[in-house]
């Protein structure tokens, strides 16, 4: 029970800081609506859960071990992220509302449980936070596979939970986020957090 507790409190300040996810949720519901915000949400949930999953029967492990396959993984996330962030950048779009003259170029809900998974699966960084943060709350004399898989289950509740919280205040915001002006600014800000991963992706080392 103290294991479990530890970890809910640990896993819960790392789900409460910003980032690269919680940029793309907070976009995929201001663009497209609530719905596509949580679209959004499981994707990159449901990517968690399977490098947790990988974590607990070691495919990670043997990522960690090859440097090919960490640099393989390495530069196609770093190149998916630097791509996206920069055609939000320089191609900020002037509306959010679902329906209107840019409808070609808001996601539909299976197109942002998509880029919320492959951007999520394509980030090693994960697989390997999930093996080196996992195994320090796994208590001696238990089954190692199902304590992990019940961690990383947790790991997805409190992130699921947050982004809910999340996508639940956007709404809120809603007429002052789909002001032009103000979808301009958050998509120049989702691309540049975007770039800036993307970059700091490629410059990770095998540590």
């Amino acid at each position: 029970m103290l294991s479990l507790t530890s970890f809910v409190l640990a896993a819960g300040v790392f789900t409460l800081v910003p980032g690269l996810d919680t940029a793309f949720v907070l976009r995929s519901t201001t663009i497209s609506g609530t719905r596509t915000g949580f679209c959004a949400a499981l994707g990159i949930t449901l990517g968690l859960f399977v490098w947790g999953a990988s974590a607990a029967f070691g495919l990670t492990a043997l990522l960690a071990a090859s440097k090919l396959g960490f640099t393989i993984v390495k530069w196609a996330g770093a190149i998916y992220l630097f791509s996206v962030g920069i055609r939000l950048l320089l191609q900020p779009r002037g509306k959010a509302t679902p329906g209107d003259a840019l409808r070609g170029v808001t996601l539909s809900g299976w197109q942002s449980f998509r880029q919320g998974l492959t951007t999520n699966l394509l980030n090693p960084k994960v697989g390997i936070f999930f093996i080196t943060f996992l195994p320090q709350f796994i208590p001696h004399g238990v089954n190692f596979v199902a304590f992990s898989l019940l961690l990383a289950g947790i790991q997805v509740l409190l992130t699921l939970s947050w982004f809910t919280l999340l996508i639940l205040m956007t709404v809120r915001l809603g007429a002052f986020l789909s002001r032009p002006a103000t979808v301009r600014i958050l998509d120049r800000a989702t691309g540049g957090i975007f770039m800036a991963f993307g970059l700091r992706l490629a410059l990770e080392r095998q540590g």
